[in-house]
């Protein structure tokens, strides 16, 4: 009489006595007994979501208001208490070189958050001399051991702008960026009254031309009205992704008028 098996079973019976072969042929006790490469774990844990360690926002101040009086904006933010300074371009004059600064900022405990380094000029003619000049300030930061370099940008005034020029500033400093990348400086774009980002829309097609591993927004303005009110400003919750520093510029309107806006008279900067 002849048993046919069907041929699933079969092969199900095939590779069981195969792997009853193979289990015995191995090793197990050895396999126990030898060190883990990692040692046991308490996975109980991650039962519990990690939530997000507090925020810290550390408050500086602008040494604009010195109009160019660095030393003693120096000496007087620090005493103040404020652990960082801002500075401009002219302390590259003022002082005789990165180690003279960095030692008194070091004497007052101060930390340069960042440099303003100026306007870039989207002229083709000087985009060379624009990036040496950008790149040179990045180093000066960061031998003065500071963190970020600020730039501003020239609007054309003998012109229309057009959508080139938002696209040809954003391209520019993100070569700027990569330079100061090089030298451990992030570079951060300030939008400016009178410049081609002095509009939130300016800002949103110079920043969508610039490579944002590069180049990024360095604060948003935040403005003190009359008698002390300070306004509600629709940009200021919106902080793009990345944002190197929020600073904000309080000033009172009654007390600048009929001043000139860079005198720093009534004008305040908090970075």
């Amino acid at each position: 009489m002849q048993c046919r098996v069907p041929r699933r079973e079969f092969l199900r019976g095939i590779g069981a006595v195969t792997a009853a072969t193979a289990a015995s042929a191995f090793p197990l006790k050895k396999f126990c007994a030898a060190e883990f490469l990692y040692p046991p774990m308490d996975l109980s844990y991650f039962d519990r979501p990690i939530s997000p360690a507090p925020g810290e926002i550390h408050f500086g101040y602008a040494s604009i208001t010195w109009s160019g009086n660095d030393r003693q904006a120096i000496e007087d933010i620090a005493a103040l208490g404020f652990p960082g300074i801002q500075l401009r371009a002219n302390v590259l004059k003022e002082f005789s070189g990165p180690a003279e600064l960095r030692a008194l900022l070091e004497k007052h405990q101060l930390k340069m958050v960042a440099l303003s380094s100026g306007g870039v000029r989207i002229d083709s003619a000087v985009e060379k001399d624009e990036i040496a000049k950008h790149t040179a300030n990045a180093k000066f930061v960061r031998d003065v051991g500071g963190l970020y370099l600020q730039v501003t940008d020239e609007r054309p005034k003998d012109r229309a702008i057009t959508s080139a020029d938002y696209m040809r500033l954003g391209k520019l400093i993100t070569e700027i960026g990569k330079r100061t990348a090089d030298l451990g400086v992030s570079l951060g774009y300030h939008n400016h009254m009178g410049s081609l980002g002095e509009r939130p829309e300016e800002v949103d097609q110079i920043l969508e031309a610039a490579d944002p591993r590069y180049a990024t927004q360095a604060r948003r303005r935040l403005r003190q009205g009359p008698a002390g009110s300070i306004p509600t400003v629709p940009g200021l919750t919106d902080l793009r992704s990345g944002a190197l520093f929020l600073r904000m510029d309080l000033f009172m309107l009654g007390s600048v008028r009929g001043r000139r806006r860079g005198s720093g008279q009534g004008y305040r900067e908090i970075c």
